[in-house]
């Protein structure tokens, strides 16, 4: 039996060191690290971001000539076949004193010329064969105005990349927040197992005075059952505390991309948050340094730039093209007919006329897309100074309850020691003093549920300030 003991202790000793192994104990600064490199939202920003990217590039290139290649190679069984009518054709002899060919004529009285000798020419029939035909080629186009389009589409491609760019910082800010207040959650729920575990501890030093009094027959075994009765719920409430604690690792793990199994601990390092002074203001800020703010910015600048998107196409287009091209194929009264090569250039120019209202109405459903924009700037620009507000008003609420509890707390204490001394001596029943103990565990769990409240204020304000990145400069 002793054997089976020491084994079943040595097992474990085991399970506990290779839990402690396997537990990995991380600080807020190290979950920020792990969200920011393991949140997906954050990989599909920076994958849309480099795809603005490129798109800018290929707007750029639009600036320059575009050089094709063309070749067409086309094979045909196509054949026929045409007749050149022959006849009398007059004939020439050389006059050496004109120096020249003049046709054997004679003038008649009326003066009109007839020929006096002819020769005949038979009909000549030609034969022409398709057969195999290649055309290739360079060809040169450059744009030379094409009023404003391409110069506002990449204008507008750099808009777009920019506000990649922004929308990624912005996603990186809602995941650190949501990343400390999985934080602070893990913080709280491990302190209300310690808040659970001090309170067992004072029913447990409570029920060892009372089984004693109850021996010496000083006090009734109903006292003994009425402590009993409170140890039983601080076991259930150590408990639930446990598994909170558990639920608030599992959802912190998430955030930070480790499995959800995975057993960590988490700490609280000075300087990881924000203190805590009586009497410290609120920093009073702007939305300016938002994120949010600056894409509603690139909003409107990219509704103005479509406008002038939008005129461009009723505008003249003036393209430069050459180009330069190689024949080679067909064949009639059987010898090749075509192979050569031969230069091209062109000047295109397009101006559009009559579109029966098309430039104007569309330029007006651009500019009423501008105003849109505008007005929504502002709409929002309202809503985030309205949410800012709200932050510094939580902030301000969250201190002063902070402060309110750990004053309430103290005052428990205080009066746990006082109800205790009257409860030895007599003066005051068993109910009191459990009274007194539950109201330091409840002035306890508050005072621990206001820091947490406190926290997440101040990363909302950081958040509603656009001064989230300020915590990875710490």
């Amino acid at each position: 039996m002793k054997e089976k003991y020491y084994l079943y202790i040595i097992l474990l000793i085991f399970i506990s060191f290779a839990q402690n192994v396997n537990s990995q104990t991380l600080s807020a600064d190290q979950c920020r690290k792990l969200a920011l490199q393991n949140n997906r939202q954050i990989k599909k920003a920076n994958i849309l971001s480099k795809q603005m990217e490129y798109d800018t590039k290929a707007y750029k290139s639009m600036f320059y000539p575009r050089f094709d290649i063309m070749v067409t190679d086309i094979y045909s069984l196509g054949k026929g076949s045409f007749t050149i009518e022959g006849g009398n054709l007059p004939i020439f002899e050389l006059n050496a004193a004109a120096g020249q060919y003049v046709p054997k004529a004679i003038a008649t009285a009326d003066g009109q010329t007839v020929f006096t000798e002819y020769a005949y020419f038979p009909d000549q029939k030609m034969d022409f064969k398709i057969k195999n035909f290649l055309t290739a080629g360079i060809t040169l186009t450059q744009p030379i105005y094409m009023g404003g389009k391409i110069n506002a589409a990449y204008q507008m491609s750099q808009i777009g990349q920019q506000m990649a760019a922004l929308n990624t910082s912005l996603t990186e800010d809602e995941i650190i927040v949501q990343t400390e207040e999985a934080y602070a959650l893990a913080v709280k729920t491990k302190e209300l197992i310690t808040v659970a575990e001090s309170y067992k501890k004072l029913l447990d030093e409570l029920m060892k005075n009372v089984e004693s009094a109850v021996r010496h027959g000083m006090k009734t075994k109903n006292d003994q059952m009425k402590v009993q009765v409170k140890i039983n719920e601080a076991d259930l409430n150590i408990l639930k505390a446990k598994n909170g604690y558990k639920l608030a690792k599992m959802n912190l793990c998430n955030m930070v991309g480790l499995p959800i199994t995975q057993d960590i601990d988490v700490e609280v390092k000075e300087g990881d948050h924000p203190t805590l002074t009586e009497n410290q203001p609120v920093e009073n800020t702007e939305i300016t340094s938002r994120y949010e703010y600056e894409i509603l910015n690139k909003k409107v600048e990219l509704a103005d730039k479509e406008v002038k998107l939008t005129k461009s196409d009723y505008l003249p287009n003036v393209v430069l093209m050459g180009g330069y091209t190689y024949s080679n194929g067909m064949e009639l009264a059987g010898k090749k007919l075509i192979d050569s090569a031969s230069p091209t250039v062109a000047l295109g120019v397009k101006i559009p006329l009559v579109n029966f209202g098309e430039s104007t109405n569309k330029m007006n459903s651009a500019r009423a897309k501008s105003q849109i924009a505008r007005i929504e700037q502002e709409d929002l620009n309202e809503k985030m100074r309205l949410e800012l507000q709200q932050a510094i008003n939580n902030a301000e609420e969250t201190r002063q309850e902070v402060l309110l509890t750990e004053s309430a707390l103290l005052q428990n204490e205080e009066n746990i020691r006082l109800s205790r001394q009257q409860y030895d001596v007599g003066l005051e029943p068993l109910s009191d003093l459990l009274e007194a103990q539950a109201l330091w565990q409840k002035a306890y769990s508050d005072h621990v549920e206001a820091k947490c409240q406190y926290q997440i204020s101040q990363l909302k304000l950081l958040k509603a300030s656009g001064k989230i990145s300020t915590l990875n400069e710490k």
